[in-house]
């Protein structure tokens, strides 16, 4: 396969009065054309800043490192305007919480057609067209009716579905979707799949942040577990969801309530910016010595990538 963005050591810090927040710390990955990619992990875990660092959208405090390439260009080293060509026209992204993500003065489908408006050269009528021709597919139905409501007038599944329409509206290589099921009861989850698999077939690439690891299973082609900052498994995912590797993998993978519903003990460590250990290891029932140290991405004989001295 082609990879399509290639992250490689990325670090987003937040520096604070005494201490550092590693929010992404030293993240190599690359995405793959067409594949539909879950990052997976707890909150604080670093998941949606990766992802936001994909776009360029940074906090003024932060420090960057690092490099995301992108269409032959580094994503880090393009000025706003340059970034400007690349979001919503090439990678857009679908918030999470789509209550707040719409504005609530403006109507659904011109907000829908927005992308159109500003990357294309097309008239009023034509991206009229075009996103009734989305509210069909993604059914937020009746279109019409539909078009010209506010956000307010919808149900969270339809809002989440809205938002999505709008991401595909411009035709873009890659979506980023944070959390696209959080607050969606379980009826509209099924309707949300079915909008992501329809996206996924237009042979668009699909990087998914998500806690819902039953929504990534569904749909993922490749799991990518985050943990503290850094990427600690990435596997396909028919064999992490039947044989994680990492401890922090089958803990996630265990805490599920058709599992069990057992929790990894303790939690997330604030460390100390010169730790170099483990950042699981106070977690961690298979903790050594040897995790004072930590270990790289090891490549496991079944091609998982593992950030675990168990399999050195």
């Amino acid at each position: 396969m082609t990879t399509i963005i290639d992250v490689n050591q990325l670090s987003v810090h937040f520096p604070l009065a005494t201490s550092t927040v590693k929010a992404v710390d030293g993240v190599d990955l690359a995405v793959e054309e067409r594949e539909t990619l879950a990052i997976i992990g707890e909150s604080g875990s670093g998941k949606s800043v990766l992802g936001t660092s994909i776009l360029g959208l940074f906090p003024p405090t932060c420090t960057v490192s690092g490099s995301i390439t992108y269409d032959g260009a580094d994503l880090l080293s393009l000025s706003d305007k340059e970034l400007q060509s690349v979001r919503g026209l090439k990678i857009a992204w679908v918030p999470q919480n789509p209550a707040s993500a719409l504005n609530p003065s403006m109507r659904v489908g011109e907000q829908i057609g927005e992308p159109l408006g500003r990357h294309t050269e097309w008239g009023r009528e034509r991206i009229h067209l075009k996103v009734l021709d989305l509210l069909y597919k993604f059914r937020v139905l009746p279109p019409e009716e539909r078009f010209s409501a506010y956000p307010h007038s919808f149900s969270g599944g339809m809002l989440q579905r809205a938002l999505v329409a709008m991401g595909v509206s411009a035709l873009p290589e890659v979506i980023i979707a944070d959390e696209p099921t959080k607050g969606i009861d379980v009826i509209n989850k099924g309707s949300i799949s079915a909008v992501f698999r329809t996206v996924r077939d237009q042979g668009i690439t699909l990087i998914i942040i998500t806690h819902d690891l039953s929504f990534a299973h569904d749909l993922a082609d490749r799991i990518v577990v985050m943990y503290n900052g850094r990427i600690i498994e990435i596997a396909e995912s028919s064999r992490f969801f039947t044989r994680p590797l990492h401890p922090y993998s089958a803990g996630l993978l265990h805490s599920l309530p058709e599992n069990g519903l057992i929790p990894i003990p303790g939690k997330t460590q604030d460390l100390d910016e010169h730790d170099t250990g483990c950042k699981f290891r106070f977690r961690c029932t298979d903790v050594t010595q040897r995790c004072c140290n930590e270990p790289p991405l090891i490549r496991h004989e079944s091609g998982t990538l593992v950030r675990c001295w168990n399999y050195d």
